[in-house]
């Protein structure tokens, strides 16, 4: 079913809900409007921004793109909108969630409410702990944002909506151009990263290319089991035999090229996930088999009970990553007062348990803490021209400004592979 009529529900209450929802700490777009500026004439702006949607003539600035580190060398370009745009792109997104989220499969967990990475996470521990592991297909779609089809997009939308003031300001923000180094350019494919609405048709784009495809037509086809998880561009595919892993793979990236999107050639892979036999004291093959999501290595480990079972840790990218933004922050804060860098530090080492402090990633969080404390003082000893601070006084200044201690955030219940 098409709902013809949507954009009716947008009204004064529900652009202040959709206010109330947006991030205020935001950076800002091409008008360099804060959300404090914004929130000083709050109903005259809202009751101007509902009549501008309603009447056609709400224009969509360009985004502001700012490049942010990847690793590597690497940037990912994400683009800022306007605050006005943020609230107005999150009062459209609330209308159709309300519509998509009777549609998305339960193998979709990115930007969705009440799901989360971590739900993804857990639900392929268990797939892979319930399947014996197997054969993984390691997928990365190239540049998946930035190529993402308007036209197949705006087709795939109106399968469900047909509303035109909605369509019309979806169209509006997929054209309204990226300001870079001065100069407005529009691109013919892509959607910027950043904008509150991009998520959204993201899910709406794969949903119909990967999700349904699989579900209707590849999944009754298999000899084996087979699950995917999803979260946003990234997913990977388990499978219990390998001819079905093999056919997936060969059939997914004609499926893909006919959408616009593109395989990555090197970072798209088949993976031999087996779960080792209980008598083996570790993984078969002369290396580990394992494979990355999320930001996390997946292998197989012995529990304390010495069953085999699906173990994780920060991949080996995310943890050099995280220690060179500690080590480029304690560089250029170290002749802040120690009090401040404390709390500085503080509120940053817990941002990095608050995801990768889960189940069995104990030793990673613990070398990380490790080389924040080194780095900390490393810096603290080059405040002036004096010798390199002493461990011995290092570790007083521990005792009175401590680093939070490793914690274990997410924990999941303790699972193990059956012999």
């Amino acid at each position: 079913m098409a709902f013809t009529t949507l954009a009716h529900h947008i009204d004064i209450d529900w652009l202040r809900e959709a206010h109330r929802r947006v991030r205020k700490d935001g950076a800002v777009g091409i008008d360099g409007q804060t959300a404090q500026e914004y929130a000083a004439r709050l109903e005259d702006h809202l009751h101007s921004l509902l009549g501008r949607m309603k009447s056609g003539t709400y224009r969509a600035p360009p985004v502001r793109r700012v490049h942010i580190p990847k690793g590597q060398g690497k940037t990912r370009p994400i683009g800022i909108p306007t605050f006005e745009d943020k609230l107005l792109q999150r009062a459209v997104a609330m209308v159709l969630e309300a519509v998509y989220e009777q549609d998305f499969l339960s193998c979709s967990y990115g930007f969705r409410p009440g799901r989360s990475a971590h739900l993804a996470l857990e639900a392929l521990w268990q797939q892979s702990i319930e399947m014996n592991g197997g054969w993984v297909l390691e997928v990365d779609i190239q540049s998946f944002f930035d190529t993402l089809d308007h036209g197949q997009l705006l087709a795939f939308l109106q399968r469900r909506v047909r509303d035109g003031v909605l369509l019309r300001l979806i169209g509006k923000w997929l054209n309204a151009g990226v300001l870079e180094d001065g100069a407005v350019v529009h691109p013919e494919e892509g959607t910027p990263q950043g904008g509150v609405i991009s998520p959204l048709l993201a899910n709406v784009y794969l949903h119909e290319v990967l999700d349904v495809w699989f579900e209707r037509q590849v999944r009754p086809r298999l000899v084996g089991r087979a699950a995917l998880v999803r979260y946003a561009d990234d997913f990977v595919v388990l499978f219990t035999r390998e001819e079905d892993a093999r056919r997936v793979m060969a059939v997914l990236s004609k499926r893909f090229s006919k959408y616009g999107l593109t395989l990555h050639p090197e970072k798209t892979r088949l993976v031999q996930f087996p779960r080792p036999p209980r008598s083996a004291t570790k993984p078969l093959g002369a290396r580990p088999r394992s494979f990355d999501f999320l930001g996390f290595t997946h292998y197989w480990g012995k529990t304390l009970k010495g069953r085999w079972a699906v173990q994780r840790k920060t991949t080996s990218s995310r943890m050099s990553r995280a220690l060179s933004r500690m080590t480029d922050w304690c560089r250029i804060n170290r002749h802040l007062p120690v009090a401040e860098q404390h709390r500085g530090l503080v509120q940053k080492v817990r941002g990095h348990y608050a995801y990768y402090g889960i189940s069995g990633n104990t030793r990673s969080l613990t070398r990380f803490l490790y080389w924040v404390a080194h780095t900390w003082r490393k810096w603290l000893g080059r405040r002036s021209q004096r010798a390199t601070l002493a461990w011995e006084r290092f570790a007083r200044l521990l005792q009175r400004y401590p680093l939070p201690p490793v914690r274990i955030i997410h924990r999941y219940r303790t699972l193990a592979a059956k012999p």
